[in-house]
């Protein structure tokens, strides 16, 4: 995020759609704000577009000096999560943190299987080329699911209290979430972090069956339930990004 204060207003001119940094034009969404007093420029998950918060009525020309000003801002954080590209044949992909190199079996069926091959972790991929990222993605979203089904249930069985439903999705704008109905979604994304991460994540979306807030007692609770807090928050922070930006 960067912000910046409001100057004077000058001439209009038309608000720019999209963003070219580092060879990609990335969208743009400008969004008016009542109570804005600067402009925010946000990455959105994964660097594929860009979000421009703005003081109602501000002119378009403002809008394009913020963005000239901060051009190598952008350059220098993009840079962090720009995606290598689609997954294929030797591409490496983090499995609960570990980095796998993608083997190709072969074979037209199975499912994607984790190895150690001449101390490289693997991960051998069946079915054609074109389907890689397919069949990736599908066996992250079981890895996910083994792990965050039984960190929950720990979980919930320390604080006494009961899961309605857990669901996967390739969500963007959060890792998790919780209702006061006991129902629980995660990004099957997660599956590319660190063990300590996944076991966070479960354990900050059960705290909410109890604390449905982020004040101190959540915190005091989701701490409770994983001691890495601090740390797994630290991480997610610095390398979300960079699990968004994966194409499968």
């Amino acid at each position: 995020m960067f912000g910046f204060g409001r100057s004077s207003p000058r001439k209009s001119t038309p608000r720019p759609a999209a963003v070219t940094v580092n060879g990609r034009e990335l969208p743009l969404t400008v969004r008016e704000h009542a109570r804005a007093t600067r402009m925010t420029l946000r990455i959105e998950p994964g660097g594929q577009a860009l979000k421009l918060t703005i003081p109602r009525g501000l002119p378009g020309r403002e809008i394009d000096d913020f963005l000239t000003r901060h051009h190598g801002w952008l350059m220098t954080r993009l840079a962090r999560v720009t995606d290598a590209g689609p997954l294929a044949q030797d591409r490496i992909i983090a499995i609960r943190g570990v980095d796998h190199r993608i083997e190709m079996t072969g074979k037209l069926r199975g499912l994607a299987e984790e190895a150690e091959i001449g101390g490289v972790r693997t991960l051998m991929v069946s079915g054609s080329p074109e389907h890689v990222g397919r069949r990736v993605a599908d066996h992250l979203k079981r890895v996910a699911r083994r792990e965050l089904d039984a960190l929950v249930r720990k979980h919930a069985a320390a604080l006494g209290k009961p899961v309605r439903a857990i669901a996967y999705k390739d969500t963007r704008s959060r890792w998790g979430s919780c209702t006061s109905e006991g129902n629980l979604s995660f990004s099957w994304r997660i599956a590319m972090a660190p063990d300590f991460v996944i076991d966070y994540l479960a354990a900050h979306e059960v705290a909410h069956l109890k604390e449905m807030n982020h004040g101190p007692d959540f915190w005091a609770t989701c701490t409770a339930l994983c001691p890495r807090t601090k740390e797994a928050k630290r991480w997610l922070k610095q390398n979300g990004s960079r699990l968004f930006a994966v194409t499968f």
